[in-house]
């Protein structure tokens, strides 16, 4: 129900959002006509050079764009780059901006705005010559970052655009065969009393009154692989320990699985014995995996530091251990995903 006390206007909180790298790529066009498109190009418009000025006023449009809007966070950008492409055939001419920068948010309303600008400089300095101009087409080509990862625009992009900008998507784990292992003493119980995996998928509300408790963290863990192409056919909860998860992880090494995700029993308590049961593998441990969720999950919450998780490979598997609740698995394959696809390459010796 709306509060009439609040505000009809908020801007978005970001603090708990993660900063990553964002960019995003803008276009539009401006409609010449027959007489100004050549004086555009050959740069003889009465008041000087067209194109150079567009580029300005983009990277001026696109700095500015907090000012121009009012929910707007104001970014510090790392990259702005416009650029003004004549189009022959249709004597027009076609404005890229290209913005970037590692924010809480992302930057596809800089790149608008640095198009906008150099389209409605465009139009200013040829309207002497032609009144009859028309701006169009302006629309975000891609973005890049945060927890969404890539975004394309659904009309697509055309092949110099491609090879102009690269749009960097989340390397994906097509058909890798993977397993999800929740690491739980009340959720094994819950999942063994309520008669297995199939009971595990009922719903909440029924376990709820019975008392029992639900394995959360390892559905989200299943689907974030399963959007990453990966195939995902166990996902099995064991009680807290070390020889039980250990002889899982075995099993599951010698049946040919390529990465398997562990949630729970990373914490401090006295029956949380995940990093002892893979330190007991024998295998050899991936210390930066552990620390890139330690030190960039503390910028969601502080408490992530006191998380015992820890990577380890062992023949051909690669196991991570993360904390046990929903949010933290969540936070954490945000963080591991750009990774995944690239340890199990070097594992099977494609380099770096």
């Amino acid at each position: 129900m709306h509060d009439p006390s609040s505000a009809a206007f908020h801007m978005a909180d970001i603090r708990n959002k993660r900063p990553t790298r964002r960019r995003a790529v803008a276009v539009g066009e401006l409609v010449a006509g027959p007489l100004a498109y050549p004086l555009i190009v050959e740069r003889r418009l009465p008041k000087g050079d067209a194109l150079v000025m567009a580029e300005i006023a983009g990277l001026q449009g696109a700095k500015q764009a907090a000012n121009l809007m009012p929910l707007c966070h104001p970014l510090m950008l790392e990259l702005v780059r416009v650029r003004c492409e004549p189009v022959p055939e249709r004597h027009a001419i076609r404005v890229t901006c290209e913005v970037a920068t590692e924010a809480r948010t992302g930057v596809e309303m800089e790149a608008l705005a640095g198009v906008s600008a150099a389209l409605l400089t465009l139009y200013d300095l040829t309207k002497p010559v032609e009144p009859a101009l028309q701006i169009e087409g302006i629309r975000l080509l891609f973005k890049e970052g945060g927890k969404k990862g890539l975004w394309r625009h659904p009309d697509g992009m055309r092949e110099q655009d491609e090879a102009q900008y690269r749009p960097r998507g989340l390397a994906r784990l097509e058909g890798v065969p993977c397993a999800v292992v929740t690491l739980s003493d009340r959720a094994s119980a819950a999942s063994e009393g309520a008669g297995g995996a199939a009971a595990v998928a009922a719903s909440a509300a029924d376990r709820a009154s019975e008392g029992d408790y639900q394995d959360r963290a390892g559905p989200v863990l299943v689907e974030a692989l399963r959007q990453l192409g990966a195939q995902v056919d166990a996902a099995d909860i064991l009680p807290d320990g070390i020889e039980p998860l250990a002889a899982r992880l075995r099993a599951l090494a010698g049946q040919g699985v390529r990465l398997a995700l562990c949630t729970g029993g990373t914490g401090l308590g006295p029956r949380d014995h995940t990093p002892e049961a893979l330190r007991s593998l024998g295998g050899r441990e991936v210390p930066g995996l552990a620390e890139a969720f330690r030190s960039e999950g503390a910028k969601y919450t502080p408490l992530a530091w006191l998380s015992r998780a820890i990577a380890v490979q062992f023949e051909g598997l690669l196991i991570i251990a993360l904390p046990g609740s929903p949010r933290a698995v969540a936070q954490g394959m945000e963080i591991l995903s750009p990774l995944l696809a690239h340890a199990l390459a070097m594992m099977d010796g494609e380099g770096h």
